[in-house]
């Protein structure tokens, strides 16, 4: 495809791009609605043990497709590449809502990650090919304030339907957005592809793949069901290296790579998706365990939890929106470099959390982080963007996101271990008597009311301590990785050398 194709007439801007922000917002809606009503699905389903793995399997089938619908966009275009991602996407969430265990859920997470890997990269590349260098800043503000928009809505959504209909609906209320969205994109959106072969890089999906997947289980059961010293994790610790050394030798190797190593030469690149990464890490450390903090901790209902995301999400879109106006005045860098600030400060904030704090203390925290992740999201697509040509912009789009989920992915999995290990490690050294024949999936009584009111002072206590402690372990990890992120985003250069 030409790169005039942004110019094309015949493509209907505004309409394409309510098309895309719809498709951007089902797939952004889908972590705090999730994460708020995770304890009302623990409750009925039971398996606190298996939490995190409802979020690892969705990132897991997400990270990993996201560079190859990057790949095919730029083969194929961008309109059948998205609106495939969107129907897998929207099936997987139909029979989520289906789910009778735990075990049902995880999987039916699984075909939902296939789908939702498409959505936000090409969505995302769509703005680029359609909208103007000078254009982009402010166009991208708003697709970031997307994830805001969706995020203020999510944990309201989901807190009200947990407590009022079923949390079923959670996974059930994108399936109409989703049919509009892909209704728009074919009735506005033309593209004219070139006539050429594909080649899809399947070898290194493989293999990217297994290390992956390889890399996820030891950190979400290292500790708890794998011993850390144990064959087991060594097997897997090495099948993660051996998969991932190979993957980075095929690409090197191969006519059509998942990702073309030499954008990570590009400087600037190179640090927005690493620090894409560690933001990733944070992002999904506050929105999968927060509400179990809110409702497992300081007894709050599953609607005050969901409020409590909510104020990430109030600073995030209004981040987004002055990120546009900002990347003009004072550049990308200096644009950056705020939003590192109150990574910072949000991370930090959330090591201090105590119970006495209330909810309200919980939405400052979640409010600062939200702040900073406007300001990064939106500096970073614009930078990335703007280095590459058409050719590479699908790809180079879909290795940023695909960082910012493999920080999930990790996240997910390694503060998910954190967790459960911090957990089992309090109740064996402090719960004495009571804590005997306490388990992980004994925090699931924490998580509703109606369990917690059975429980003994002293048990509800020692549960309470230790599920606080664990998550204290979560937010000191959560405020690493933000220092982390500040500190790759000083050597980002004070001035593009992207063009158009």
């Amino acid at each position: 495809m030409s790169g005039k194709a942004k110019k094309r007439p015949d493509t209907k801007r505004p309409y394409v791009l309510i098309a895309v922000m719809l498709a951007m917002f089902i797939g952004a809606i889908e972590a705090t609605i999730v994460a708020t009503a995770m304890p009302a699905i623990i409750g009925d389903l039971g398996g606190f043990a298996h939490y995190s793995w409802v979020f690892s399997a969705y990132l897991l089938m997400n990270t990993i497709t996201v560079l190859i619908y990057g790949k095919l966009s730029d083969l194929y275009g961008r309109k059948p590449v998205l609106t495939f991602g969107i129907s897998i996407f929207l099936i997987g969430s139909l029979l989520c809502g289906l789910a009778n265990s735990m075990k049902q859920l995880i999987i039916f997470r699984l075909i939902q990650g296939v789908g939702a890997g498409a959505v936000m990269p090409v969505a995302t590349t769509i703005v680029g090919d359609i909208y103007t260098a000078e254009e982009r800043a402010q166009v991208q503000g708003y697709l970031s304030s997307v994830w805001g928009i969706s995020a203020i809505m999510g944990p309201a959504a989901g807190g009200l339907l947990v407590e009022y209909i079923s949390w079923r609906w959670v996974f059930w209320v994108s399936i109409p957005l989703g049919i509009l969205s892909v209704i728009g994109i074919w009735l506005f959106l033309h593209e004219t592809i070139d006539k050429k072969k594909p080649k899809v890089d399947f070898v290194g999906a493989i293999l990217l793949t297994t290390a992956i997947s390889s890399l996820m289980i030891i950190l979400v059961e290292g500790g708890v069901r794998i011993s850390w010293g144990s064959p087991q994790a060594m097997g897997l610790a090495f099948m993660a290296c051996s998969a991932f050394l190979l993957f980075l030798l095929h690409e090197k190797k191969s006519a059509e790579p998942m990702v073309p190593l030499e954008i990570w030469k590009i400087r600037p690149i190179l640090i927005a998706n690493v620090v894409s990464f560690t933001t990733g890490l944070m992002l999904i450390g506050i929105s999968s365990f927060l509400p179990a903090y809110v409702q497992g901790v300081m007894e709050e209902s599953a609607t005050i939890a969901g409020f409590t995301l909510t104020a990430m999400s109030i600073g995030w879109p209004l981040a987004s929106t002055a990120a546009g106006k900002l990347i003009l005045k004072i550049g990308y860098r200096s644009t950056s470099v705020i939003g590192g600030v109150f990574l910072v400060l949000g991370g930090g904030l959330f090591v201090t959390i105590v119970p006495s704090a209330g909810p309200a203390g919980a939405a400052l925290c979640s409010f600062c982080v939200g702040i900073g992740m406007g300001l990064t999201t939106t500096s970073f697509i614009v930078l990335i963007q703007g280095a590459v040509n058409w050719k590479r912009r699908g790809s180079t789009t879909a290795a940023n996101m695909f960082m910012r989920n493999l920080g999930n992915t990790v996240g997910a999995a390694l503060l998910g271990g954190i967790l459960n290990s911090r957990l089992l490690q309090y109740f064996s050294e402090h719960g004495g008597h009571a804590g005997k024949n306490l388990t992980l999936d004994s925090t699931n009584m924490l998580l509703t009311e109606e369990q917690r009111s059975v429980l003994s002072g002293p048990v509800k206590s020692l549960m309470q301590e230790g599920l606080s402690f664990s998550l204290h372990s979560v937010y000191v990890a959560v405020f690493f990785f933000g220092i982390v992120s500040l500190i790759f985003i000083l050597f980002l250069p004070k001035k593009s050398n992207a063009a158009a």
